[in-house]
């Protein structure tokens, strides 16, 4: 295990860098930074689904082992030429994701986010794991980034739709449809 913090606060990012874990020292907007940042953000987002009442035992598996993961890519993004996203990591996400999705209408019309409080705060979280993506995407085209990361994050945010239509169903027993139509 990596060193423990036994003081939260250093004063050493008040001159505005942060440190990276292999010790570097860098301006706290850079886009590796803003990288890991937003991918600690998605994994915040989707323990606030988590934190929501009645969530399906299969569904709290899947979102648990995801914020292992997203630590895990985290750490990657942190500390330069480091490897900790596998392969493996997309494959369960695909599993689960084509395991949830087995059992959903298809679909004939775009969802509007909502469907009730866990529901919603999947489609949160999944519109910040798709940021997540884009920061990522941007850091790759200035430093090395394994591309396990960008695929990660795009099966993830496939992950979360798919799951906030799961929750909307066992919520509130529909999704809300988009309405070109509407009054």
């Amino acid at each position: 295990m990596g060193n423990r913090l036994s003081k939260i606060y250093t004063r050493t990012g008040d001159d505005g860098t942060t440190g990276l874990g292999d010790g570097s020292r860098v301006p706290k907007d850079t886009a590796r930074v803003e990288a890991y940042g937003t991918v600690d953000e998605a994994n915040s987002a989707i323990g606030v689904v988590l934190a929501t009442e009645s969530i399906p035992d299969d569904v709290r598996r899947s979102l648990t082992d995801v914020q292992h993961d997203l630590f895990e890519l985290g750490g990657e993004l942190c500390i330069p030429g480091h490897t900790a996203v596998q392969q493996a990591f997309i494959d369960r996400l695909e599993a689960d994701l084509d395991g949830f999705n087995e059992n959903l209408p298809m679909l004939k019309e775009f969802i509007l986010p909502g469907g009730g409080p866990a529901a919603a705060a999947c489609h949160l979280a999944r519109t910040i794991a798709r940021r997540a993506e884009r920061r990522v995407s941007t850091l790759a085209s200035q430093e090395s980034v394994r591309p396990e990361a960008v695929r990660y994050l795009n099966r993830l945010s496939d992950l979360l739709f798919v799951i906030a239509r799961v929750l909307s169903r066992a919520e509130s027993g529909q999704e809300v449809l988009w309405n070109r139509e509407r009054s």
